[in-house]
């Protein structure tokens, strides 16, 4: 079936942000005397702001409330999403490629919408996208298929029109229990976890560049 929308997770995806926040997590988590645990980042994953806030609070009996949190996080992150995280490999040629061929285009995403709003308009690319859309406005984040469904939704396309774009395993579990083609997005952050992504999911990129060569062959 033709391909009528492109949606794509965020960070680690579309942008190369997944560098800042395990320094994010030791400085958070050292104000309050601990360590960052070596299970951390895999527990986490997938899950929306909100509930990765909620974790934080219960497994580190945080004297914050979730909005504090929440708060913290994104005034911890706000400038180098405004200033310092790229776009990845290839992004801006192939947002333009999807542009130019009537593709709709949305966002997936577990992070804030502040954080979100901030590096779209920070690299320019918040046009191209009809539908944006964070796990904290849905029931559950990845790797429940939520999020996919309600940005397919948005994007007034079927599961099965869409193809979407991820870098960790449950992000790439979540469009596939969509029912949506899956590209896994190669990142150094998740580079351990590259074999179980390239199992889970349809395709594996590297440069956004090499998907536009691919889809124009078989076109």
């Amino acid at each position: 079936m033709k391909i009528k929308a492109v949606i794509f997770d965020l960070d680690g995806t579309l942008v190369d942000s997944m560098w800042m926040w395990k320094q994010i997590d030791i400085e958070f988590l050292g104000r309050y005397g601990f360590d960052v645990p070596d299970d951390l980042e895999r527990i986490i994953e997938g899950m929306s702001f909100s509930e990765t806030a909620v974790y934080f609070k219960e497994r580190f009996e945080l004297p914050l409330t979730l909005e504090e949190i929440k708060t913290i996080w994104n005034e911890m992150a706000f400038d180098k999403y405004s200033n310092e995280v790229p776009l990845k490999q290839g992004a801006a040629e192939f947002l333009h490629y999807l542009s130019e061929k009537k593709i709709v285009m949305g966002i997936a995403t577990s992070n804030s919408r502040v954080l979100v709003d901030a590096v779209t308009k920070a690299l320019h690319i918040e046009h191209y996208f009809a539908s944006i859309t964070t796990a904290c406005e849905v029931k559950a984040g990845k790797p429940a298929p939520d999020i996919y469904y309600k940005v397919a939704d948005d994007l007034n396309v079927r599961p099965e029109q869409c193809v979407v774009f991820e870098d960790v395993p449950a992000g790439i579990l979540a469009g596939k229990r969509a029912g949506m083609k899956v590209y896994a997005v190669e990142d150094a952050f998740s580079n351990d976890l590259k074999c179980e992504k390239i199992e889970l999911a349809d395709g594996y990129v590297s440069d956004y560049r090499d998907v536009i060569t691919e889809w124009e062959q078989t076109s």
